[in-house]
């Protein structure tokens, strides 16, 4: 009697231990998948943190242009939509002409100086763009080629301006689009007078200009 339960014990062992094996191996596995999983989650956060802190960059640099052009922006002489600052081309020059009129030319001043401290603090740079609608420019003018003529000739002269007013020269730069972009139909008066506008767009400054401006100074 004895030696059958000692042989039924036996038999036993090898099935206890095989179960025991398997067990650890799907516990390992279990413990590969949730490991997978935590990581997979992890990442999955850290990605949307990061788009919310661009998102929250974008929002208060948005929110620190407006408070820079709170003045000009109640008064209705600029608008500001995705970060740009839009300027009627009437307010600055008149038709087919390249020349600051009395209203441009103090509006760019009162623009200067906000511009040039929110540069400083986010160290972004200006791109000045003009923009012209769709009707070429007068026989009768011989100083303009065509409306990209016009249209890099309005931007190079805001540009100077405000360089002029006191923006860093390294900090803006212009861009022309003649009748390019516009932003309201070409058919009527009132939209040709929104297309003749210019364009004052923030944007991070690039990498390599940032690297080279450093090494100028160290050079110094």
């Amino acid at each position: 009697m004895s030696a059958d339960i000692e042989a039924d014990v036996e038999s036993s062992t090898p099935i206890w231990a095989a179960f025991g094996d398997l067990m650890s191996v799907l516990l390992g596995v279990f413990v590969l998948i949730l490991v997978g999983v935590i990581g997979a989650q992890m990442q999955l956060s850290h990605r949307l943190d990061e788009e919310v802190r661009q998102r929250q960059i974008e929002a208060q640099r948005r929110k620190a242009l407006e408070q820079a052009l709170a003045v000009p922006l109640a008064e209705g002489r600029v608008t500001l939509v995705d970060g740009r600052i839009g300027i009627r081309g009437s307010v600055l020059f008149a038709l087919n002409s390249d020349q600051l009129q009395p209203e441009g030319q103090a509006l760019l001043k009162s623009l200067a100086g906000p511009l040039a401290d929110y540069l400083r603090a986010r160290d972004e740079i200006l791109m000045v763009s003009g923009f012209t609608d769709d009707r070429q420019v007068r026989d009768g003018n011989r100083q303009f080629v065509d409306n990209w003529d016009l249209s890099a000739n309005r931007a190079l002269t805001v540009t100077r301006t405000l360089i002029v007013e006191g923006v860093p020269a390294s900090s803006v730069f212009a861009a022309a689009f003649g009748s390019e972009q516009p932003v309201s139909s070409n058919g009527s008066e009132e939209g040709r007078a929104r297309n003749r506008r210019v364009e004052i767009a923030p944007m991070p400054r690039p990498k390599a200009a940032a690297a080279s401006t450093t090494d100028d100074t160290h050079g110094r």
